[in-house]
């Protein structure tokens, strides 16, 4: 019997691409969409192309389907924000690829960097604002696809918020 184990064979598992897991053809899991999302973000290549940035509107562009899911590439310009909304019954990632966003609850508001992440559940109420001076390209994962976005005020908005906290920058 060998007594050196596995992981003091092969050293950094990371380092090791055959000791990984194959990454799954569909994301079934939050943390496959959260893994879905840091895979994109990560390649240049899919989406900078794609970025526009206009001052009248948000811009965006659904990236890619799969089976129960989109994914969206977003612009923002100084200024530009989403107002007080839900997702209707659609979970999702939230994934800060350049500049800086600003996300308010209900419970307050989080500076978002270049890699930060944010997970929500279905019914999750917030708004997304660009307060920064630079623009900003954010990319988002939602699971089923994204079939409503009901708009708030701070007087409808619901008092559950269905917040997840798992994944931070």
């Amino acid at each position: 019997m060998n007594s050196d184990n596995d992981l003091q064979i092969a050293g950094d598992l990371l380092e090791v691409p055959h000791l990984l897991q194959a990454p799954r053809e569909h994301p079934a899991t939050v943390a496959d969409f959260v893994g879905l999302a840091r895979a994109i973000a990560a390649d240049r290549s899919q989406w900078a192309h794609l970025v526009r940035f206009d001052a009248t509107s948000r811009w965006y562009h659904r990236l890619r389907t799969g089976p129960g899911y989109e994914v969206w590439l977003l612009s923002w310009v100084p200024g530009q924000g989403s107002g007080l909304h839900d997702h209707g019954r659609s979970s999702g990632v939230l994934t800060v690829l350049e500049g800086a966003l600003t996300e308010r609850t209900e419970r307050g508001t989080r500076a978002l960097g270049a890699g930060a992440q944010r997970v929500f559940a279905p019914g999750y109420v917030h708004e997304v604002v660009n307060d920064a001076l630079e623009p900003a390209v954010s990319l988002h994962v939602y699971y089923p696809g994204l079939t409503e976005m009901p708009m708030h005020t701070a007087c409808t908005a619901p008092a559950h918020y269905g917040e997840v906290d798992a994944v931070t920058t």
